[in-house]
C-alpha cells in the first residue's frame, strides 16, 4: 500500500490530534481534512447538519474522487432532532432502461471477468447521490445549494495535495482510467504522487453549472448530455431519459434491539444494515462480558457470524421494488435461533449455507441461483462520513463510485468519474438480484445509528464493499459490549470473512487467538491489510457532547464546534 500504509495500525501509533475532537454545538467527521473543514465551517456559519453534510460530499469529492464523487452513489440517512424521525435518503443507483439479466455474460453465456465487465461503460448506473442529497436539502436543509458548493470550488481552485491514498490508488487502479481521468492523474504519462498538487479545472466548471440551475442541470441539462455522450462513445446505453426519469427513494431505516439499544441502518437493497444487524443479533444470543476483546473465542464469534449472515444475504438480497425481500424472516427471533445452532466453538463448520427465511414470514420464495466466487468483486472502495450539529440533527452517509475509480470513464470536459455500480448485481441471472431496467443493485452500505431510551448516542458507518459490514458491527460490539473508547473501538484490529474461503485481517489481530482459529480449520489471507474506515461520533446523552473519532486507516480528520 502507500508510503508508511504498513505502519499506521490500529495499535502502534498515538491519536493524532487530527483524529478526534469534542463539540458541544456540533461535529464533522470524515476521510479527508478538506471535506471535514468545510463541512465544519458551514456549522459555524448557522448551517445544520444536512447543509454541512451535503457541502462535506461535494468537497470529498476533490480530496477522494477514487472512492465518491457526483457520479456515484450513497444512503443520505437523516435523524430529524425536531420531528424525531429518521429517514435514508437513497440515492443508489440505477439501471438504465436497457439493461437486461444477461447483461455480464458473454456470447457463450459464460461470465464476463470482472475487470472487463466493470471498466466497460455498460456497468454504470444511473448516478444519485445528488438526488438524494437535495431531495434532504429541501426537506430539512437551511442553506442555498450554491453555498455549499462554493467552498469546493475555493479548495479546488487554490489546488488539492495528493495523499497517501490518492498515491496508493493510482497505482494499484492506474488500469481503470480512461483517456480523460488519465490527463488528470497522470499528466505526462506519470501518475501524481503523495505531496503533489493538482487543479480540477473541468470539475470546477460542472460545480458553477450546478450553482447556477442547480441539481436539475445534472438530469437534465448538459451534464446529462455529456455524461450520456461519454458514455455512448465507450460503447454504453444509457440514454437521457435514464438521467431525466430518476427519482430518489426515501426509505425507512431497518432497525433492531441489541442489548437494551436500539439500532437504525440502512434498508434493502443495501444489505448491509440488515446484516449488520443479523450478526448482532446472533452474537446477542452469547455472552460477550466471558470472554476478552482479543480472545480466540471472540474472533471465533465474529467469524461464524459472519460466515452465516453473508450466507444468507448472497442469497436473500435484492431491490424491494421488483421482489419480495425476507427481511422479517432474516431478523426472526426464531430463525437467528436456528441460525445460532451452527456455533459450536469446536471448529469451522462446513455446514454453514444459507437458511430457509421465507419459513418465518409470508413471502413468494424464490430459487437461489449459485454465482461464481470473484475476489476482486470485494476490492470496492467508498467512502463514510457523519455530521451532528447544535440542534441535534445528524446526517450518516456512505457514498461511493464503487471500485476505485468507478468504472474509470471520466465524463469528457466535466471532470468527474463514473460508477460501476451495476457490477454489483449477480452476473449469473435468475436470483433476486439479477439486473433488469430501473432495479437497483444490492450494495453493502451500512450508516448507522443507534438510540438509548429514544436519544441518539452513536453514528457511524464505513467503505469498503462487504468489508463494510465487518467493520461496523465490530465498532459497536467494541463500543456496546466491550465499553471501549470510541477511538480505541475504530482502532482495535478487525478481521472478515464472508462466503469465500480465507479470513481478512489486519495488522496486531492477537496471534494466538489467529494461531487457535487456524487450528480449528480457518485460512488466514497471506498479509494483513485494512478493513473499512470507521468514522464514528458518540453522543453523551445527559451533556449532548459529542466525541468524533476518524480512522488512521486513511487521511480522517474530526472537528467539533463548541461556541
Amino acid at each position: 500500500m502507500a508510503k508508511g500504509k504498513e505502519i499506521i495500525t490500529r495499535s502502534n501509533r498515538s491519536e493524532y490530534e487530527r483524529e478526534t475532537a469534542k463539540g458541544a454545538k456540533g461535529m464533522v467527521v470524515s476521510a479527508h481534512p478538506v471535506a471535514t473543514d468545510i463541512g465544519n465551517q458551514i456549522l459555524k456559519e448557522g448551517g445544520n447538519a444536512i447543509d454541512a453534510a451535503v457541502a462535506v460530499q461535494f468537497a470529498l469529492n476533490l480530496g477522494e474522487p477514487m472512492m465518491t464523487g457526483i457520479g456515484g452513489s450513497g444512503f443520505f440517512m437523516v435523524h430529524h432532532s425536531e420531528s424525531n424521525t429518521t429517514k435514508i435518503y437513497d440515492g443508489h443507483s440505477k439501471a438504465p432502461k436497457k439493461a437486461h439479466p444477461e447483461m455480464f455474460l458473454d456470447d457463450k453465456g459464460e461470465v464476463i471477468p470482472f475487470k472487463k465487465r466493470s471498466t466497460h461503460a455498460t456497468a454504470v448506473g444511473v448516478p444519485g447521490i445528488l438526488a438524494a442529497m437535495d431531495a434532504a436539502l429541501q426537506e430539512h436543509g437551511t442553506k442555498e445549494l450554491s453555498d455549499l458548493i462554493q467552498p469546493s470550488i475555493e479548495a479546488a481552485e487554490n489546488g488539492i495535495h495528493v495523499n497517501f491514498m490518492l498515491d496508493w490508488a493510482l497505482k494499484e487502479f492506474e488500469y481503470r482510467l480512461n483517456d480523460q481521468a488519465r490527463e488528470l492523474f497522470l499528466p505526462k504519462g506519470k501518475a501524481l504522487a503523495e505531496g503533489d498538487t493538482y487543479f480540477k479545472e473541468h470539475l470546477v466548471k460542472t460545480y458553477r453549472i450546478l450553482q447556477r440551475e442547480g441539481i436539475k442541470a445534472f438530469y437534465e441539462g448538459e451534464i446529462a448530455e455529456a455524461i450520456v455522450s461519454t458514455l455512448k462513445e465507450n460503447g454504453g446505453f444509457m440514454e437521457l431519459s435514464d438521467l431525466k426519469d430518476y427519482r430518489p427513494m426515501i426509505d425507512e431505516p431497518v432497525w433492531c434491539e441489541y442489548r437494551g439499544y436500539k439500532v437504525a441502518s440502512s434498508n434493502m437493497p443495501s444489505a448491509g444494515g440488515t446484516t449488520v444487524l443479523q450478526i448482532l443479533k446472533l452474537l446477542e444470543g452469547f455472552d460477550l462480558s466471558k470472554y476478552d476483546a482479543k480472545s480466540w473465542e471472540k474472533y471465533y464469534l465474529f467469524v461464524e457470524a459472519m460466515r452465516i449472515a453473508f450466507s444468507d444475504k448472497v442469497a436473500f438480497s435484492g431491490d424491494p421494488e421488483f421482489n419480495h425481500i425476507p427481511v422479517e424472516g432474516l431478523l426472526n427471533e426464531d430463525y437467528l435461533r436456528e441460525r445460532r445452532k451452527f456455533i459450536n466453538f469446536e471448529g469451522k463448520n462446513a455446514a454453514i449455507d444459507f437458511g430457509n427465511p421465507w419459513a418465518y414470514e409470508n413471502g413468494e420464495e424464490i430459487s437461489v441461483v449459485s454465482q461464481p466466487f470473484e475476489p476482486e468483486r470485494e476490492r470496492s472502495e467508498t467512502t463514510h462520513f457523519t455530521v451532528m450539529d447544535r440542534w441535534g440533527n445528524i446526517v450518516a452517509c456512505t457514498s461511493t463510485v464503487e471500485h476505485p475509480f468507478g468504472s474509470g470513464i471520466m465524463v469528457k470536459d466535466y471532470g468527474f468519474m463514473l460508477n460501476n455500480e451495476l457490477t454489483d448485481f449477480d452476473p449469473v441471472p435468475g436470483g433476486l438480484n439479477e439486473p433488469r431496467a430501473g432495479k437497483r443493485p444490492v450494495s453493502c452500505k451500512s450508516p448507522t445509528i443507534v438510540f438509548k431510551d429514544g436519544k441518539p448516542v452513536l453514528t457511524l458507518g464505513s467503505p469498503g464493499g462487504p468489508t463494510i459490514v465487518g467493520s461496523v458491527f465490530q465498532t459497536l460490539v467494541n463500543v456496546l459490549d466491550f465499553k471501549m473508547d470510541l477511538k480505541e473501538a475504530i482502532e482495535e484490529p478487525r478481521i472478515f470473512n464472508s462466503t469465500g474461503p480465507l479470513i481478512g485481517w489486519e495488522a496486531h489481530v492477537d496471534e494466538m487467538a489467529k494461531g487457535k482459529l487456524e487450528q480449528l480449520g480457518y485460512e488466514f489471507s497471506k498479509d494483513p491489510y485494512p478493513i473499512g474506515n470507521v468514522q464514528a461520533i458518540a453522543i453523551d446523552p445527559e451533556s449532548g457532547e459529542m466525541y468524533g473519532a476518524a480512522d488512521s486507516s486513511r487521511e480522517g480528520k474530526a472537528a467539533g464546534i463548541d461556541e
